[in-house]
């Protein structure tokens, strides 16, 4: 075992030189830079899902020749080994076509044991086998014999060659290795690279509401992977329309109606509030509500997932512990409110931050434009939205 933990080392360093990584600097702004509030609830410091204490998230980008654009994000819930550490999560499922691995037993143990990996469709089993590999060379779990990826996707394969399957493990560690906390990289990034939302370039978006002292200081932090289709929505002003780019335009004007406002979104969704997995996943089911205030379509074609866990220090479940019974302090399902309505707002504007933050990418034999900053300011300041 020695010797494969030797070779996933080797990798982690081969990996952060072989990947194609994004190197031009992004100055688009995010949602809070136009003066936009998203909902009532303050955001974290630094707005990210790593304002949970201890979450941190890694890239790679993968942008090849003139048809790759691709890659993995990975989003660990803190930087030890999670199989002796697992984590309370749930996962709520908003629209089943997608093909998200490890969700059952998720679903029937409450644990996530695996740092939450997304990309994109056709790679789901590939990467599912780089974690696994990466969580069985880990010092102390040479006798692990069964091993619970939790791997998320959207489909880029419209800017992406998708059939070549272009992620390899060593992107994968590359991910991890790279994950840290602090600020995190949005729009063509990771698993957001090659994706496309509301017709414009569409990829990894975050945000984060912080509940004050008196109902518990919680954190609430949301990071998206965005490829869906609808009526963009940017604080109730109806954006989509007024640049006249939205779901059923062609077909409402008796045009081509190629715009079928499929894709998926993933949503990762972080706190630190005491929370086992039942409300975990009402939880997670309340993200689909921040999804909604966007414009999503929530279309036949679209897979949407929502992952939520815990870092509650009492709530971990160490594989050291043998023991028949446990006695932790969770919050009432009362005490859930105010948090259901800090996972919708963060959910909210984590998305605008991917279309925001996206920059106009060409690949696989087409172009998808950003989102026009100027022409969307104009819009929100008409309906004073913003100042």
């Amino acid at each position: 075992m020695a010797r494969g933990v030797a070779a996933v080392a080797a990798s982690l360093l081969l990996a952060s030189f072989v990947s194609a990584q994004s190197t031009s600097s992004n100055t688009r702004p995010r949602a809070s830079d136009l003066g936009l509030k998203v909902g009532i609830l303050p955001p974290g410091p630094l707005n990210a899902i790593t304002d949970v204490a201890g979450v941190e998230v890694g890239h790679t980008t993968i942008i090849s020749g003139d048809n790759v654009r691709t890659g993995v994000t990975a989003v660990l819930p803190d930087s030890g080994n999670l199989y002796r550490d697992k984590v309370p999560g749930a996962i709520f499922v908003g629209n089943g076509f997608g093909k998200l691995t490890g969700s059952t037993q998720v679903d029937e143990m409450g644990e996530i044991e695996t740092p939450i990996v997304l990309t994109n469709t056709a790679s789901v089993p590939r990467v599912a086998d780089a974690v696994a590999t990466y969580i069985l060379t880990l010092p102390g779990n040479e006798n692990v014999l069964s091993v619970n990826p939790v791997i998320g996707e959207t489909n880029d394969g419209y800017l992406n060659d998708i059939r070549g399957r272009h992620i390899t493990p060593d992107d994968v560690f590359a991910a991890i290795k790279k994950a840290k906390n602090g600020p995190v990289e949005e729009g063509n990034v990771g698993a957001g690279t090659g994706t496309v939302t509301f017709g414009w370039k569409g990829g990894i978006g975050t945000s984060s509401r912080k509940l004050p002292q008196n109902l518990g200081g919680y954190t609430i932090g949301v990071l998206v992977q965005t490829n869906f289709g609808g009526v963009l929505s940017i604080a109730g002003v109806p954006v989509g329309q007024e640049l006249g780019r939205y779901y059923l335009r062609d077909e409402l004007q008796q045009g081509s109606g190629k715009d079928k406002a499929d894709g998926s979104c993933m949503i990762v969704i972080a706190t630190d509030a005491p929370i086992d997995a039942r409300n975990l996943k009402r939880l997670a089911a309340r993200a689909w509500l921040g999804m909604a205030r966007t414009g999503s379509a929530a279309s036949n074609g679209s897979g949407d997932y929502a992952i939520a866990f815990s870092t509650a220090p009492q709530l971990r479940i160490r594989s050291s512990e043998k023991l028949p019974t446990r006695h932790v302090e969770l919050l009432t399902n009362d005490a859930m409110s105010p948090l259901f309505l800090a996972v919708i707002e963060a959910t909210e504007e984590a998305i605008y931050n991917s279309i925001f933050r996206a920059t106009t990418m060409s690949g696989n034999g087409h172009t998808v434009e950003a989102l026009p900053i100027d022409k969307t300011i104009e819009i929100l300041r008409e309906h004073r939205s913003i100042k």
